[in-house]
């Protein structure tokens, strides 16, 4: 029998992702902490691979000049590796304050099967909101910023360039506004079907509509930024919502854009957009995109499902493009499948 004073016992313990070297990830074991006043300790359900930035981190692209910046809340170690990075977990309170146990909860950590962190740090998940459905509360934060960055208004003519996971984000909620016109623009015909379960409207780059009041450029190419400059209507605005990591992009600058008066505008999800900083809190922020993913039209954006222990060959085959996907869904040991069949999710094999 121990004694208040045998440190002998075994501390608990919890498995996470890291990125260890270049084009290289693996489950770690590492202690767990005792949760502290003001902290909770949280079993992972699901977590998110947020594709776009997980697998800039994994092909250690991530700039020097802005690696302080692109750090996650939650982050352990340092670019380029070994690093432990993500931003899309759910999970339940199952130790800390008695008013927080046993609830649902996001958390802007990185893939870990149980973790301590401040009790402000986690997002209350609402009850019509599966948990599955809730890593997608990251992204869904990222063009709630854009849009306050944009400033829609009523009878605009919008265009979203990349139908990716976060242009199909930005045009989803776009479709909630009383606009004049609004198009999800992609160079892959197969994307169609995507804006359709959306309900927008779908168009080639070479058929987009031009004149546009706001292009959202989220396709991280060259090329659509150059169309988001042709389809912008003169004096309007181009928000840029692409990470290009470090890649270096030419844009023809020397042609209308000064006589058109157009304007770019770097749009990122670190901090409130100016338009609503005053006002609104990060915390708000994500309370307002968890509260959105009540519509079942976002499970659209859920694309295959792993298990916790795949996850280094998943995000692998992500990054050598043998596995497409737009927000792949890990699912940590122990997580209760749906009560209704009919809402089971698809593994990846069967998508």
């Amino acid at each position: 029998m121990s004694t208040p004073n045998d440190t002998s016992q075994t501390p608990a313990v919890a498995t996470a992702y890291w990125t260890v070297g270049l084009e290289k990830g693996e489950l770690r074991r590492e202690e767990l902490p005792v949760p502290g006043p003001g902290e909770a300790l949280v079993r992972s359900l699901y977590s998110g691979i947020s594709k776009g930035t997980e697998i800039v981190v994994h092909n250690a692209r991530v700039p020097e000049c802005v690696a302080e910046e692109m750090a996650a809340p939650h982050q352990v170690g340092s670019f380029p590796s070994p690093v432990k990075f993500g931003y899309l977990s759910v999970g339940v309170v199952e130790d800390g304050p008695a008013d927080w146990l046993g609830k649902t909860v996001f958390c802007l950590h990185p893939h870990q099967d149980r973790y301590v962190v401040p009790i402000g740090s986690l997002t209350e998940v609402p009850d019509n909101v599966p948990a599955r459905r809730a890593v997608l509360t990251g992204t869904v934060e990222t063009a709630v910023n854009a849009l306050w960055e944009a400033g829609p208004r009523l009878g605009d003519r919008v265009a979203v360039i990349g139908a990716g996971l976060v242009g199909g984000m930005v045009a989803q909620l776009l479709g909630t506004f009383p606009l004049g016109r609004l198009q999800l623009i992609d160079v892959d015909p197969a994307k169609r079907a995507f804006a359709e379960a959306l309900g927008v409207d779908f168009s080639h780059p070479d058929d987009a509509l031009p004149d546009c009041d706001i292009v959202i450029h989220c396709s991280a190419s060259q090329a659509g930024l150059e169309r988001a400059l042709q389809l912008v209507g003169d004096e309007g605005e181009i928000i840029e919502m692409s990470w290009y990591a470090d890649r270096n992009v030419t844009l023809p600058l020397g042609e209308d854009f000064h006589a058109r008066r157009l304007s770019i505008r770097a749009s990122q999800v670190g901090v409130v957009a100016r338009a609503r900083r005053h006002r609104r809190t990060t915390a708000d922020r994500l309370k307002l995109a968890v509260s959105l993913l009540a519509d079942p039209v976002f499970d659209t954006f859920l694309t295959g499902t792993s298990g916790f222990d795949e996850l280094p060959g998943v995000v692998q085959r992500l990054s050598d493009g043998s596995l497409d996907a737009l927000c792949h869904v890990i699912e940590y040991p122990g997580t209760e499948q749906p009560e209704d069949p009919a809402h089971a999710p698809a593994t990846e094999t069967t998508r």
